[in-house]
C-alpha cells in the first residue's frame, strides 16, 4: 500500500469507528459498516466461563450481538446458519481445535474472508506463525487485556467494513453489486432448503435506460441511475417494515444492483409466491412519477421478471437464470410488466392485482355498505350489541367475501380508509340508533396494520368526538395474535384507547398464543370464543372443557365471554349453562342491514 492509499485507509478507518462520512470521497459507506458496534461477534472456546469474561469486556466497549459455542464439534455448523462478523477462536481445545476449525472455513467460499482473531495462552513464536499462515487475521495472548481486545475487535472490523465496501458495494449507487447478491443467494437457498421455506427473486430491468444515455451522456446517466437505486431502495424499505411486522419475520428485502440499469431483489422469506406482486406493484407506482435528467423529466418503465425457489429452481444458477428469463418476456411484451416463471402463478398475481385496482375503484364509488350481527344476553335473550360486519358489492362479480378481499386489502394498505370507513359508519349507525331511542354498544373489528398504524388513537378520538355518544359504548375488537405479535407497543396503544372510555374485546380467543398472561396484561372488557370450538361443543368433550374453561377463566378475571358462531338451539343451551353472558351467530340472525336490525331489535321490545 503506497503513501498516499496508506493516508486515504487511516481516515477511512476513523470515519468508520466514529460512525460519520469522509466529505468528497468516491464512495459512500453503508450504514451497515458505520457502526461497528452492531456486528455479531462469535466466540469459539471449550471453556465458557472464559467467553463469557470476553463478552463482558466486550459489553463494555458498546458490543451487544455475541454468538458463544463451547463444542468445538458444532463450530462449523454453528457458522454456516449464523453468519457472524467477526470470529474469537481459542486454539487448545479437545477433538476438534482452532486450527482445524480456522483450515476447516478458509476452505469455503462463504468464510474466506471472514476475521478471525486466534486467542492462544502459548506465546512461542511457531503458534502464531502457523495461526497466521492458516488465514487468521490476529491473534491475543491469554490472559487477554480488556481494552486490547476492544481495540484489536475494532479495528479488525473497521479493516474488514473497508475491504467489503470497495468488494462488494457499487460505488455509484452503494448498493451491494453482483458479487455480494451471488453470496446472499446462495446463502438464502441454503438456508431455505434446510428450514423447507419459500424465497423468491425480482429481477428489475430498465431496458429504455439507454435512452437517456444517448440523449444527455453518461455523467447525467449515472445521476438517473442513482436517483433510481435511491427510489427503489426507499420504496421497498418503507413497504417492508410493515410486511415484516405482519408476517412476523426478521428477514429484510435487500435490494443489489445487477448491471447497467438492472436490479435484483431478494426476498430471503415468503409464505406464497404471490406476495411478489404487492412488492412489483409498489416499484410499478413510484416509477410513474419523473426521474431528473439535467433538468429534463425522463419517465422509465420496469419490466419485472420473478422467479421462486424451491418451485422453478433448486439452485443459485438455474433461480437467477428464471428469473432473467421472466424479465426478458417481460420486456418483449412491451415492458412494465410483472412477468412469473410460471403461468398459473402469474395468473393468480394478476388477479390479486386487478382485486387491488377494483378495491381502490370500490372506495371511492362507495361501493362497501355494513352489516350488523345481533349480540344476544343468554340469560335474557334480549339483544345488547351488534357487530360491524363489511360487505363489498362489486357492479360485475356480485358479493364478494370478506375473506377474498381483506387479505389483499391488508397487503396493500388499503385496510387503513376501509377501516375507518367501517368504524365511521359503525358510529353513524348508533347516532341513528339514538334517535330511535336504541342504546347498543357497537363492535368493530380492527386489523394489524390499523391497530399498529401511528394515528389509530387518533382518529378514533376524532370520531368520538364528531359523535358524542357514550365512548363505553363503542367496542374496538382485535385478534389476540396482533396484540402478541408487538406486545410492549400493543400495551401503550391499548392504554392510549382505555383512556378514550372505549371497551377492548379480544377476538376468536383460543386460536392464537391464548397464554392467560397475555389476557392478565391486555386488561380487556371482553373475550369472544372463536366459532370453531363452538361447532362440537355440544358433541365434543374437548371442546366443553375448553369453552367452559375460558367462560370460568373470563368470569374471574372480569371480562364478559361471548361465543361466536352459536347455530342451534342445543349449542346456546350449552352456553347457557355453563353461563356464558352472550353469543351471537345464524341462530338468531344472520347479519343485516341497519333497518332490518332495528326491526328486529323493536320486535324484541314490543313483546
Amino acid at each position: 500500500m503506497n503513501s498516499e492509499h496508506a493516508m486515504q485507509f487511516d481516515a477511512d478507518m476513523d470515519t468508520l469507528v466514529a460512525g460519520s462520512a469522509v466529505p468528497g470521497q468516491a464512495y459512500r459507506l453503508r450504514a451497515d459498516f458505520v457502526n461497528l458496534q452492531h456486528a455479531t461477534i462469535m466466540m469459539v472456546d471449550d471453556e465458557s466461563i472464559t467467553m463469557r469474561v470476553l463478552q463482558s469486556f466486550l459489553e463494555s466497549a458498546g458490543y451487544h450481538e455475541f454468538i458463544l459455542v463451547d463444542n468445538s464439534v458444532t463450530a462449523m455448523d454453528v457458522l454456516r446458519r449464523r453468519r457472524p462478523d467477526i470470529l474469537l477462536l481459542d486454539v487448545l481445545m479437545p477433538e476438534v481445535s482452532g486450527f482445524d476449525i480456522l483450515q476447516a472455513l478458509r476452505q469455503e467460499d462463504e468464510f474466506s474472508h471472514l476475521p478471525v482473531i486466534i486467542l492462544t495462552s502459548s506465546s512461542d513464536a511457531a503458534t502464531k506463525l502457523k495461526a497466521l499462515d492458516l488465514g487468521a487475521t490476529d491473534f491475543l495472548s491469554k490472559p487477554v487485556d480488556p481494552s486490547e481486545l476492544a481495540l484489536r475487535v475494532r479495528n479488525t472490523l473497521a479493516a474488514k467494513a473497508y475491504q467489503d465496501q470497495l468488494a462488494f458495494y457499487d460505488p455509484l449507487t452503494s448498493l451491494p453489486n453482483h458479487h455480494l447478491f451471488q453470496d446472499r443467494l446462495g446463502w438464502s437457498i441454503s438456508r431455505a432448503a434446510r428450514d423447507k421455506g419459500k424465497l423468491a427473486l425480482l429481477h428489475i430491468a430498465f431496458n429504455d435506460f439507454k435512452r437517456v444515455t444517448d440523449a444527455f451522456g453518461p455523467k447525467v446517466g449515472d445521476e438517473v441511475l442513482k436517483q433510481l437505486a435511491l427510489r427503489i431502495t426507499e420504496n421497498i424499505s418503507a413497504a417492508d417494515v410493515m410486511r415484516r411486522k405482519l408476517e412476523k419475520c426478521n428477514d429484510k428485502i435487500e435490494v443489489f444492483r445487477f448491471g447497467s440499469a438492472d436490479f435484483n431483489l431478494l426476498l430471503p422469506s415468503i409464505g406464497a409466491v404471490a406476495e411478489t406482486g404487492v412488492i412489483a406493484k409498489r416499484i410499478f407506482e413510484t416509477m410513474r412519477l419523473p426521474l431528473d435528467a439535467d433538468g429534463t423529466q425522463v419517465y422509465l418503465v420496469p419490466s419485472i421478471g420473478v422467479a421462486a425457489y424451491p418451485d422453478d429452481a433448486d439452485d443459485s444458477g438455474s433461480l437467477l437464470k428464471v428469473a432473467l428469463g421472466a424479465s426478458s418476456q417481460s420486456i418483449a411484451q412491451g415492458g412494465g410488466q410483472l412477468q412469473f416463471y410460471s403461468t398459473e402463478i402469474n395468473e393468480r398475481t394478476l388477479s390479486r392485482m386487478r382485486m387491488e385496482a377494483d378495491l381502490r375503484r370500490a372506495i371511492a364509488e362507495d361501493e362497501f355498505k355494513l352489516l350488523l350481527q345481533p349480540k344476544i344476553n343468554l340469560e335474557s335473550g334480549k339483544i345488547v350489541g351488534a357487530e360491524a360486519l363489511i360487505r363489498w358489492h362489486d357492479p360485475v362479480r356480485g358479493l364478494i367475501s370478506p375473506v377474498e378481499f381483506i387479505p389483499v386489502a391488508e397487503d396493500t394498505g388499503l385496510i387503513l380508509p376501509i377501516g375507518e370507513w367501517v368504524l365511521r359508519e359503525a358510529c353513524n349507525t348508533m347516532m341513528t340508533w339514538r334517535k330511535q331511542g336504541i342504546d347498543l354498544k357497537m363492535s368493530v373489528n380492527i386489523s394489524a396494520r390499523q391497530f399498529f398504524q401511528a394515528d389509530l388513537v387518533a382518529l378514533v378520538r376524532s370520531v368520538l368526538d364528531e359523535h358524542k355518544f357514550e365512548p363505553s359504548r363503542l367496542v374496538l375488537e382485535m385478534t389476540e395474535s396482533i396484540l402478541v405479535d408487538d406486545v410492549q407497543t400493543a400495551l401503550v396503544i391499548l392504554a392510549q384507547l382505555r383512556s378514550l372510555g372505549v371497551q377492548i374485546s379480544i377476538d376468536d380467543f383460543g386460536t392464537g398464543y391464548s397464554s392467560l398472561s397475555y389476557l392478565k396484561m391486555f386488561r380487556a372488557d371482553e373475550v369472544k370464543i372463536d366459532r370453531a370450538f363452538i361447532r362440537d361443543v355440544t358433541t365434543s368433550r374437548e371442546d366443553q372443557a375448553l369453552v367452559y374453561a375460558i367462560t370460568y377463566l373470563g368470569h374471574e378475571m372480569g371480562f364478559t365471554v361471548c361465543a361466536e358462531g352459536v347455530e342451534d338451539s342445543e349449542q346456546r343451551d350449552y352456553l347457557h349453562k355453563i353461563k356464558c353472558d352472550e353469543y351471537q351467530g345464524f341462530f338468531f340472525s344472520k347479519p343485516v342491514s341497519h333497518i332490518e336490525f332495528s326491526a328486529i331489535y323493536h320486535g324484541q321490545e314490543a313483546k
